[in-house]
């Protein structure tokens, strides 16, 4: 593993997970994150600050983008600049380096639009249906490039990463775990679309082993999945959350909004065969985890009261 990464986007759910998990097997870590409130803080699309991040390190994991779709559909600007010209700051600065870090860049299941045929594999035709998404096709070929400039630069494709209560409140897995927990309505956006839920554990064990790999004079693997491979709908997500939290929840569909992929899921082969990397936490194992830790997360608030 190398010495010093540089993680950015470090305050997300992905983000922190990784931090921790560097950490704690001695790599030094730089984090950059607009959210945080301390040295940490700073804008990708601030290319001297970027510069000042990645000064001395041995590896960069970009995470750091504007990471909902909804977002990128009602600033759709913000979502390009941050997006795309935050990492084309990081690429150039690799790539005009004494000693260019190697770079993880992280897309997404969304630069597949609406796949033809399931489970998706890395090599399907990639049709955005959205601003997120058509940002992400841009950064990927944004990293195929600084791979002709010498530059040490792979990508990953997540999908509907879950496991932390340290996600956004409304992203739709710990929406229906807390909604469940306190007996809440369920309102489900299409109940029939089919999602690949992938575990943060998972999905983190993955980008180190990739960055264990980037370190040495080896390959550079072609685009990777880490995913589950596991179809599950909405509304089995959400009877699930209900099941799983003993819960007299009730659930409302209602459409699905136009813009959002409808169905997914993804092959994780690839990353098998180059990383021998499996999924090892299922949706049911993840879902009861994290309905316990919001379950121990209110029973401390009601105690300190």
């Amino acid at each position: 593993m190398s010495n010093s990464i540089l993680v950015t986007g470090s305050s997300g759910l992905v983000g922190g997970a990784l931090v921790s998990a560097l950490s704690s097997i001695g790599v030094r870590v730089t984090q950059l994150d607009i959210r945080a409130m301390d040295l940490a803080r700073g804008d990708v699309r601030d290319r001297e600050r970027v510069f000042q991040a990645m000064a001395g390190v041995d590896g960069v994991v970009h995470l750091a983008a504007v990471s909902r779709v909804i977002w990128g559909e009602q600033d759709p600007d913000q979502c390009w600049s941050t997006n795309v010209g935050g990492l084309r700051n990081v690429l150039d600065l690799a790539a005009g380096s004494s000693a260019p870090p190697w770079v993880i860049f992280a897309s997404s299941r969304e630069v597949y639009g609406q796949p033809d045929q399931l489970p998706a594999d890395e090599d399907s035709p990639r049709q955005p249906v959205n601003v997120y998404g058509r940002t992400k096709v841009e950064g990927e070929q944004l990293v195929v490039a600084a791979q002709r400039r010498g530059v040490r630069a792979c990508t990953i494709r997540l999908s509907n990463v879950f496991g932390s209560t340290n996600d956004h409140e409304d992203r739709v897995v710990p929406a229906f775990a807390r909604g469940a927990l306190l007996g809440r309505e369920l309102r489900v956006d299409g109940a029939d679309n089919t999602f690949d839920f992938t575990h943060i554990d998972d999905v983190t064990r993955g980008i180190m082993s990739l960055a264990e790999r980037l370190g040495r004079s080896v390959e550079l693997p072609p685009p990777i999945h880490f995913v589950s491979g596991v179809p599950t709908t909405l509304g089995e997500l959400a009877r699930a959350a209900i099941r799983i939290a003993g819960s007299n929840s009730r659930i409302r569909t209602a459409p699905p909004r136009e813009f959002d992929v409808a169905r997914f899921v993804g092959s994780p082969a690839r990353a098998e065969e180059w990383l021998g990397w499996r999924p090892h936490v299922s949706l049911e194992a993840g879902l009861t985890r994290l309905i316990h830790e919001f379950r121990a997360g209110a029973a401390a608030t009601e105690a300190s009261r």
